[in-house]
């Protein structure tokens, strides 16, 4: 189980938490091993998942930058569109945070202390990736030019950075800050969805504020190129197990992840299509330095 991210991040708490599932519901009669490879921004993984042509053995569990990565590496020979699609556990979403004696209380709040700084930090997972491209759309419609943008290997490292005050704000994903949250250390803003969480419920939206600015990220499993069909068909059947679960639906509603419909196979390719089309949009809109530092 390749997980294209560093430790302690919501792709590495996703496998680890349904390896345990798995495991414990006696769903696999091997193992699952997770494996963390975010060694450029998840190139790394990605080029390990298309040199595994044709084995029936390996699954990668994804983040957004399953498109971004191959968009901005042309030179990395991976079209993730060969791969063999399985399933979509979860649709991720992602909140502004900040420490919660920042003083900082509102998005509005935000955008004028950035403003009077003379230089903002903020941190996010890797270059190039979902972190860098959402506070991208924050400069454009805010008309932010003093952000610097410090990349880390995964969420988990972004957050304890955030509590550590190394940085002064994270886009987070929900799973990644949960704990630091519940222990009063940090506030999320704003959510960049379209209508409030159950577990934010009085955290207004970007929308609601004015501002469309709508991003999440996707967790699905997708495995080699040539993998066969028997084996697709086991590995969909088996994570539709897993999603159905209780303890993933739990999760799902505790953590922030919206997980209202199983999408697999075909279905999911066709989403890759779209969801493809969508970064490279946003990239070209923001343009690919905004988003890499470089």
């Amino acid at each position: 189980m390749i997980i294209m991210a560093g430790t302690g991040g919501g792709a590495d708490q996703l496998a680890r938490l349904i390896q345990g599932i798995i495991d414990q519901n006696d769903l696999s009669p091997r193992p699952f091993i997770p494996i963390n490879k975010p060694g450029g921004s998840g190139a790394e993984a990605l080029r390990y998942l298309q040199d595994k042509a044709g084995d029936d053995h390996t699954v990668l569990v994804t983040l957004n930058s399953y498109y971004t990565t191959p968009i901005i590496n042309q030179g990395l020979g991976v079209d993730v569109t060969k791969f063999t699609p399985i399933g979509l556990m979860a649709l991720d979403t992602f909140q502004l945070w900040v420490t919660s004696d920042s003083g900082i209380d509102s998005l509005d709040n935000w955008v004028q202390t950035v403003k009077a700084a003379d230089n903002w930090n903020v941190g996010g997972t890797g270059k190039g990736q979902e972190d860098s491209i959402l506070f991208a759309m924050l400069q454009a419609e805010f008309g932010i030019d003093n952000i610097t943008y410090i990349p880390f290997p995964g969420g988990g490292t972004v957050a304890k950075n955030l509590i550590g005050k190394h940085i002064a704000s994270t886009v987070n994903n929900p799973s990644e800050q949960m704990q630091f949250y519940r222990a009063g250390q940090s506030r999320p803003l704003v959510q960049f969805t379209d209508e409030r969480l159950g577990a934010f419920p009085d955290v207004p939206t970007s929308k609601e504020l004015g501002h469309d600015i709508v991003y999440f990220m996707q967790r699905s499993f997708n495995a080699p190129p040539g993998m066969s069909s028997e084996a697709q068909e086991w590995y969909i059947s088996l994570f539709e197990k897993v999603f159905n679960s209780e303890q993933w639906q739990s999760y799902c509603k505790e953590e922030g992840l919206m997980c209202e419909s199983w999408v697999a196979g075909a279905d999911l390719a066709a989403f890759h299509d779209q969801q493809l089309a969508r970064h490279q949009a946003l990239i070209e809109k923001v343009g690919a330095e905004a988003i890499t530092g470089e």
